[in-house]
C-alpha cells in the first residue's frame, strides 16, 4: 500500500471518476464513485466540503453531508465503504498553509498525475506530551482498517516506536515494550484466524464449483434444479457472512486475482445484485463479449470512446442527474453503437432503440414528420425515465439487473418469467431466473454483453483501447 498526498492548489479541488477532475478515482473502488463526486472549496482561511449530487453520497467523519466545514484531520469518504481521504493543514509558517488530501491506496489505484502533483507527506515530529504518539498511532491504525488495508498496523506502530524510543524516558520505554508484546500476540492470532479463513474459503469455493457443474447437467428437471439452487444459496450465505469479517477483508480478499470477475462483482454490488460466486456461465459470457468488442465489434467501442465520447459523457451526466448508475450509458452502445440515426428491422430507432409505442409512452413525439427518438438529448431523458420506472417496478434486490432484462425483452416477458417461479421469495431474484433459464435467450446474452462493455469502458487501456 502507498500513502499519497494531493496538495490543493487554487480555490477548488474536485474528485471523481471523470478524467477532468483534479483527483481521478480508478480501480475497483471507483464503482461507487460518481463522475464528479465532490469538491473542496477555499474561502479565505476556511475550506468547505461540497457533495456534487453524487449517487452514493459524500461522508465526513462517518456522516453523510451535502456541504460542511472542513476541520484539520477530517476524514472524507466517497460513498459508503468507498475511497477515504484525510484532509490536513500543514503549517509551513504562520502566514503560509499547505492544504493536503491524504489517501491510502494500492499502487494500481494511483491515478496518473503530472510531475510535481503527487508528494509523500512526512508528518512533523510531535512536540507535545508523550501520549500524543499513542493517539497518532491509534488514529492512523483505525484509518487503515476502515480503508480495508492489511499489514498497515504493524508499520504504523513501528513508525511510532521509532519516534518514541528516541525521545522517551525509561518508564515510557517499558510501556512501549508492553505494547510491542501485545502487538505480537494480536498479530499471531490474526495470522491463525486468516489461515483458517483461507481454508474455509477454499472449501466453500470447491463446493460452489461442484454445484455449478451439476446445475449445467441438471437439464429440465425442475426439482433437481431447485435442490441444487437451495444448496448453492446456502454456500453463498456462508461465504457472504465470512466476507464481512475484518480479517477476511485484510488477509484474504486482496489475494483474489481474476480482474474480470472482480469487476463483475463490483458492478453487481453497485446494482444491488451482489453475489459471492458469480455464475460460471455468466462470467464466461462476459469474457466472450469483452473479446467480441476487442475484435469483431471493435469499431463500435472505438466510436464510443473516440468521436462519440462527448455524447457518451452527456448520457452519463443525464443518468447521474436521474440518480441512476451512470455506467448504464453503455446500454446505448449495445443498443445502437452510438449511431443516432440507426433503425432496427422491428422499427426501433435512435440512440436507445425505442419502438414508437414506448417512445410515445415516455414523452417523445413520433409521427407527422417528427421523430424525437433521433434526438440524443430528448431520447436519453426518456430512457432515464423508462429505466427508473423499470427499477421501481421490479422492487428491491436485483431490480437493476431485472430492469436491464426488461429493457431488452420488454417488462411483460420478464414479469411472465417471474410468475413461472412457484416460490414468491425467489420470484424477484435475478440470479434464480438466470440460472433456471426462465429469461429469454436473447436477454440472457444482453445483460452479460452490457456488463462486458461497461468493464471495457471503465478500463479501456487494459483491453487495448487508447
Amino acid at each position: 500500500m502507498s500513502e499519497a498526498s494531493y496538495r490543493l492548489r487554487g480555490d477548488v479541488f474536485r474528485a471523481g471518476r471523470d478524467p477532468e477532475n483534479d483527483l481521478v478515482i480508478e480501480g475497483p473502488e471507483a464503482a461507487i464513485v460518481s463522475s464528479r463526486h465532490m469538491e473542496i472549496r477555499r474561502a479565505a482561511n476556511t475550506f468547505r466540503l461540497v457533495d456534487l449530487d453524487s449517487t452514493n453520497g459524500t461522508y465526513l467523519d462517518g456522516q453523510r453531508v451535502s456541504e460542511a466545514l472542513l476541520q484539520n484531520h477530517a476524514l472524507i469518504t466517497l460513498g459508503p465503504g468507498g475511497p477515504e481521504f484525510q484532509f490536513e493543514l500543514e503549517a509551513a509558517s504562520e502566514t503560509d498553509l499547505n492544504q493536503t488530501l491524504r489517501l491510502l491506496v494500492t499502487h494500481s489505484q494511483l491515478p496518473a498525475q503530472p510531475a510535481g502533483q503527487v508528494s509523500i507527506v512526512v508528518p512533523a515530529s510531535p512536540t507535545g506530551k508523550q501520549d500524543e504518539l499513542l493517539k497518532e498511532a491509534v488514529k492512523r491504525a483505525r484509518q487503515a482498517r476502515r480503508s480495508g488495508i492489511g499489514g498497515q498496523t504493524s508499520i504504523i506502530m513501528r513508525d511510532m516506536l521509532d519516534k518514541a524510543l528516541h525521545r522517551s524516558s525509561r518508564k515510557f520505554k517499558i510501556t512501549i515494550g508492553a505494547l510491542v508484546f501485545a502487538l505480537v500476540g494480536v498479530t499471531a492470532y490474526a495470522g491463525w484466524t486468516i489461515h483458517n479463513l483461507k481454508q474455509q474459503k477454499t472449501r466453500i469455493d470447491v463446493e460452489i464449483n461442484q454445484v455449478e457443474t451439476e446445475l449445467q447437467s441438471a437439464g429440465d428437471d425442475p426439482k433437481r434444479v431447485d435442490e441444487l439452487l437451495e444448496k448453492l444459496n446456502g454456500y453463498q450465505q456462508q461465504a457472504l457472512t465470512m466476507q464481512k469479517t475484518l480479517l477476511y477483508r485484510l488477509g484474504v480478499r486482496n489475494e483474489e486475482q481474476d480482474f474480470v470477475e472482480s469487476e463483475i462483482r463490483a458492478l453487481l454490488k453497485e446494482f444491488g445484485a451482489e453475489e459471492y460466486s458469480v455464475s460460471k456461465e455468466f462470467a464466461e459470457q462476459v469474457r466472450r463479449f469483452i473479446g467480441q468488442y476487442q475484435e469483431r465489434d471493435r469499431a463500435h467501442m472505438e466510436r464510443a470512446l473516440g468521436r462519440s465520447r462527448k455524447e457518451l459523457e452527456a448520457v452519463r451526466r443525464q443518468l447521474e442527474a436521474d440518480k441512476l448508475p451512470p455506467d448504464l450509458a453503455y446500454m446505448a452502445l449495445v443498443e445502437s453503437a452510438f449511431i443516432g440515426g440507426s433503425t432496427s428491422s422491428v422499427g426501433a430507432a435512435g440512440l436507445w432503440q425505442f419502438t414508437p409505442t414506448t417512445a410515445k409512452a415516455y414523452g417523445l413525439k413520433v409521427g407527422g414528420g417528427v421523430d424525437e427518438r433521433l434526438d440524443a438529448r430528448k431520447s436519453t431523458a426518456a430512457a432515464g425515465r423508462y429505466i427508473r420506472e423499470l427499477i421501481l417496478d421490479f422492487g428491491s434486490g436485483s431490480s437493476v439487473m431485472l430492469a436491464l432484462a426488461a429493457y431488452n425483452s420488454g417488462p411483460g416477458k420478464v414479469k411472465r418469467a417471474i410468475r413461472t417461479v412457484a416460490d414468491p421469495i425467489k420470484q424477484r431474484d435475478f440470479w434464480y431466473l438466470y440460472r433456471t433459464k426462465a429469461l429469454p435467450p436473447e436477454t440472457r446474452e444482453y445483460i452479460p454483453k452490457t456488463i462486458g462493455v461497461i468493464i471495457i469502458g471503465r478500463h479501456p487501456a487494459r483491453f487495448g483501447f487508447s
